[in-house]
């Protein structure tokens, strides 16, 4: 495990250890107090600006560059054993199950941030917020600028763009790769499935006992998505281990002319020196908005940590304006403090503007802990039926049988 300490902690220790025999001993104390934070891949700019943080509270600040998941996955050891980060960031889905687990503690958000109902919808459970909103993100539409003069804005243009022979499939005959999509990934397919009525649990995403992945528009989304997979995309477009690699590399070598992706892509598009640009995802044949799952990461503070005060400081600085303006300046990531990103959306960024639009339309991905049984059980739900093993309904059904068992049995 990386950990980094910050110039202004080796400072803040030093003064401290000169300062013993004049201060009284809680303020030396106060001054020797070290908060640990979690980064995962936010360091590289929160490192650059803590010192402003460590002097306004006369503390120091040690930063883990840790991996994200393996330190989630670590708090229900490392905590109570007092090894673990006072403060950690956890996707969206995630925090719900945390603090039902008794992991992270409530907190209070940042009212400067102007937090919109979605935003809030993210990291609450139960009535209960566990964790201040720092990122969003959600799936958007690239396309070569070469390949096309305009962005698609239907999917019936998509449907077009799949018959031009230009974009034919070499080694299958009547396949085509003009516009393509991992639709056999459920996180990748959700936004059609909720654009045609479907939904993962009622009541928000709370009610497991309503299970909306085999409604009418759910089978109807799938018998749409069959038609591509049987119709025009070639066969290895089944293959879900290897079918987002074969998307990525057919749009970077020019093959392709619009992929929905997420906007995670936009660095190695960059490098491969492809022509393109970033737009919404089109309207689909119901004449309904895509709906993809709204996500991204929040920071929260562990139920073990005995900082809790200066904890929920560090939230309230890290998600402020200024410093959300710098995330977005230095990494990139769509601010969620909703000052921060209207002054993002007003960029030149084609990207965040994509983002910042679909995110709009997008659905907060449930955050419960029987969440977890749905990507097992709907890992199944589109190739069952594109592969022609079962019809769309049969599918459907089967896929929200398995959800509900697995939930009975394990909660």
């Amino acid at each position: 495990m990386e950990k980094i300490v910050t110039g202004a902690t080796t400072a803040i220790l030093g003064a401290s250890v000169a300062a013993s025999v004049l201060l009284p001993a809680q303020e030396v104390l106060a001054q020797e107090e070290t908060l640990i934070i979690s980064a995962a891949g936010h360091y590289d700019y929160v490192i650059e600006n803590i010192e402003a943080f460590e002097e306004e509270h006369g503390v120091s600040v040690e930063v883990w560059d840790t991996d994200m998941f393996e330190v989630l996955d670590g708090l229900a050891l490392d905590g109570p054993a007092g090894t673990g980060a006072d403060v950690v960031i956890a996707p969206y889905d995630r925090i719900g199950s945390l603090g039902m687990q008794g992991l992270i503690q409530p907190v209070t958000l940042n009212e400067d941030a102007g937090y919109n109902e979605t935003d809030q919808q993210q990291v609450t459970m139960d009535g209960q917020i566990y964790g201040a909103p720092t990122v969003i993100e959600t799936l958007v539409m690239f396309y070569n600028t070469e390949l096309l003069d305009a962005a698609p804005e239907t999917f019936e243009e998509l449907e077009a763009i799949s018959q031009d022979e230009r974009f034919a499939f070499e080694g299958e005959e009547g396949r085509n790769v003009g516009f393509l999509t991992n639709w056999v990934d459920f996180y990748m397919t959700y936004g059609l499935l909720a654009g045609y009525g479907g939904y993962v649990f009622g009541e928000d995403g709370t009610n497991t006992e309503d299970i909306g992945l085999n409604n009418e528009g759910a089978i109807e989304a799938i018998e749409y998505a069959t038609n591509w997979y049987q119709n025009t995309w070639p066969q290895g477009m089944l293959d879900v281990t290897s079918a987002t690699d074969f998307i990525n590399q057919s749009f970077m070598e020019g093959n392709t002319a619009a992929v929905i992706t997420g906007p995670w892509m936009a660095n190695d598009f960059n490098n491969s020196g492809i022509p393109y640009a970033t737009t919404t995802i089109p309207t689909l044949p119901n004449g309904e908005e895509y709906k993809p799952f709204g996500g991204g990461k929040a920071w929260a503070v562990s139920a073990f940590t005995e900082k809790t005060e200066l904890a929920q400081e560090f939230l309230n600085w890290v998600t402020s304006e200024e410093q959300q303006t710098i995330m977005y300046e230095r990494l990139g990531e769509i601010p969620a403090n909703q000052v921060a990103r209207e002054q993002a959306a007003q960029s030149d960024s084609e990207l965040t503007a994509a983002v910042i639009e679909v995110y709009e339309n997008a659905v907060p991905m449930p955050n419960i802990p029987q969440m977890a049984e749905v990507w097992v059980g709907a890992e199944s739900l589109m190739f069952d039926a594109a592969s022609g093993t079962k019809t769309a309904e049969e599918s459907a059904n089967d896929a929200v049988e398995l959800i509900t068992q697995t939930i009975q049995q394990n909660y």
